[in-house]
């Protein structure tokens, strides 16, 4: 019976060595991204990677992300950011390997490095700062053009610009 009990006490000492995750654990699997723009109102879309809207809102806005788009795949977002008169801007949102999931080698918890951190998503952390974007105005483009004159009816400084087309 007494060797029961410290089988028993061994395994409980032991056993969170092998079932612990440490990303999940001391991260998370989903962060907030703060939003704000000037001028305020600006209409937000996110997409994922698979281009599927996530949200869909206006600045000033904190959206909760995942971090995580499959088993070891981390998730990947574009915040597209317009405003009637404002040129639009994209900025994307980038995640990074959590430190945390190497954690999981110091103390053995090999469930977490193999299964649950990739799983939950945890082992990726939000590297994007908060998302500050001013608009701006879209400048003016001169776009080409092809005009037919008539000789007579252009001035001195066009005709001596001209070309003859053979």
């Amino acid at each position: 019976m007494k060797k029961n009990v410290l089988k028993f006490g061994a395994f409980l000492m032991f056993a969170p060595l092998f079932i612990t995750s440490c990303a999940s654990i001391f991260g998370k699997s989903s962060y907030p991204v703060s939003i704000n723009t000037n001028p305020n109102g600006a209409n937000i879309s996110i997409t994922d990677k698979k281009g599927k809207e996530v949200y869909k809102g206006q600045s000033p806005a904190t959206v909760t992300l995942k971090s995580g788009a499959g088993f070891f795949s981390k998730a990947e977002y574009q915040v597209k950011i317009s405003a009637n008169g404002y040129a639009e801007q994209i900025v994307p949102v980038i995640y990074k390997l959590n430190g945390w999931y190497f954690g999981n080698l110091l103390i053995g918890g090999f469930l977490g490095m193999l299964i649950i951190d990739p799983a939950t998503g945890a082992m990726w952390k939000l590297d994007t700062p908060p998302i500050s974007v001013s608009l701006t105005k879209p400048t003016a483009s001169i776009e080409p053009t092809l005009q037919i004159l008539d000789i007579n009816t252009v001035n001195a400084d066009v005709k001596a610009r001209m070309v003859r087309i053979k």
